[in-house]
């Protein structure tokens, strides 16, 4: 019996030892999964930290978005002219209307930034809801395994929340009536009558820009060691940097 048991001994303090750089992130995910916890952090920790990556990220980008042109002055949230709009910014330009084309997209962005505080407590309950099944995958999956699993979890409800919040923006910044101003224009000029969903179009491009954010920070927090910014997210993504 000693031959047997002496190569399984052996077999676990390989897969034990200072050698996870081998490992296979499933490996490294199960093998948490059947010791309750690795590297002297429990589940709980581990848990804890994800969850606390999380609301880190989310927390900052919901306040960078809800400032002040917090859509139109950042890169990855900033929201454009949808393409049935663009012939009418062009032909605004072409115009001497420019000013005016400005004002709507700029509106357009403001709206949103007033909606994004709703997201805030739909990611906190799709967080606080999180398995440690859940949690060990997304440590230990691909660059943006939060931001999908979010995504997986909260768009519908985003939108459903987004939605009354954008029409009332709209109206409340004045953008509905610059956007009917517009439009009439742009189709006394060019003979048309376009009518555009800015309610559904702005909210698709409000929640696109919020999991743009997440994102951002996920990767910041897994790539960039000087991203985490306690004790336990060194600790917990310590063990994602050795998959």
């Amino acid at each position: 019996m000693k031959k047997i048991y002496l190569p399984l001994l052996l077999s676990g303090l390989f897969l034990f030892s200072g050698c996870a750089e081998l490992q296979t992130a499933s490996q490294i995910s199960g093998m948490i999964n059947q010791v309750g916890g690795l590297n002297g952090i429990s589940n709980a920790q581990i848990s804890s930290g994800l969850k606390e990556a999380l609301n880190l990220g989310l927390s900052e980008g919901i306040l960078k978005l809800g400032q002040k042109d917090g859509f139109k002055n950042n890169a990855l949230a900033k929201i454009l002219l949808p393409e049935e709009l663009q012939g009418v910014e062009k032909t605004l330009r072409s115009v001497g209307l420019g000013s005016l084309a400005d004002k709507g997209l700029n509106l357009l962005n403001e709206a949103a930034g007033d909606a994004v505080t709703e997201a805030a407590p739909i990611f906190k309950s799709a967080i606080t809801g999180m398995s440690f099944q859940d949690a060990t995958g997304i440590l230990m999956g691909g660059d943006n395994a939060a931001t999908n699993y979010l995504q997986q979890k909260t768009t519908s409800q985003l939108t459903a929340a987004f939605q009354p919040k954008v029409a009332n923006s709209l109206g409340k910044v004045g953008a509905d009536k610059v956007w009917s101003q517009i439009i009439t224009k742009y189709n006394a000029i060019a003979g048309k009558n376009i009518n555009p969903d800015l309610n559904g179009y702005v909210t698709e491009q409000a929640v696109k820009g919020v999991f743009n954010m997440v994102a951002e920070k996920e990767a910041g927090i897994r790539n960039n060691s000087a991203q985490r910014s306690t004790d336990l997210l060194k600790q917990v993504f310590a063990l994602q940097d050795k998959k």
